[in-house]
């Protein structure tokens, strides 16, 4: 019985669409959690810090769909390869539950909720800068290469910020990190993810 090999682009597809399931799952999340508070909003209080966190892990995720599609440029496709690429995208659909749990009826509002979770949901966000890092380098050198330098600055910052993070309380350093990383991420796309390429 032979076996048909099959190709780098197949292989791709196919990943694709599992991934896009994984990330499909997390921006319902997001966007039914956004529904919930559209559709109750004096049920629990709102916090700006926490919605600029589910503003944030939404244009993650958007992102990550975006720049994906460099994924095509890697020529053999192991099954650690793929767990990885899975794994990520589970991290990020897991920021997402942390974000809108099932149930907030522990917590006065929104607020109390996220920063009783904020150990979770930043050592959550740490993971996903440092798997960023893998995730450019399995595109290959010269990807890795164009993007090289700003991670050698960016992902220690960015990881010390959410150790931070999960460790205060302080609401103006919470406010701070939030605004600058949306800054930063729009900064990041529009600069080096505008285009395909």
């Amino acid at each position: 019985m032979q076996h048909e090999v099959l190709s780098a682009h197949d292989i791709f597809a196919h990943v694709r669409v599992v991934m896009g399931m994984v990330i499909g799952l997390g921006v319902t999340r997001l966007l039914s959690g956004v529904a919930r508070i559209v559709q109750h909003p004096r049920q629990y209080r709102l916090h700006a810090v926490h919605l600029a966190w589910v503003a944030s892990v939404l244009l993650a995720l958007v992102h990550f769909w975006w720049w994906q599609f460099g994924l095509n440029q890697i020529e053999v496709w192991t099954f650690g390869t793929y767990l990885f690429v899975i794994g990520y995208a589970i991290v990020l659909f897991l920021l997402c539950a942390l974000l809108f749990p099932d149930s907030m009826q522990d917590y006065a509002g929104y607020e109390d909720y996220f920063y009783t979770r904020r150990a979770w949901f930043f050592g959550l966000l740490a993971v996903t800068y440092l798997l960023d890092v893998i995730d450019t380098f399995m595109k290959g050198e010269a990807h890795f290469a164009r993007f090289a330098r700003e991670y050698l600055v960016r992902t220690p910052i960015l990881v010390v910020l959410c150790l931070v993070a999960a460790r205060t309380a302080s609401r103006r350093f919470h406010a701070l990190f939030v605004a600058a990383t949306l800054a930063y991420q729009l900064s990041w796309i529009f600069r080096l993810f505008d285009t395909l390429d």
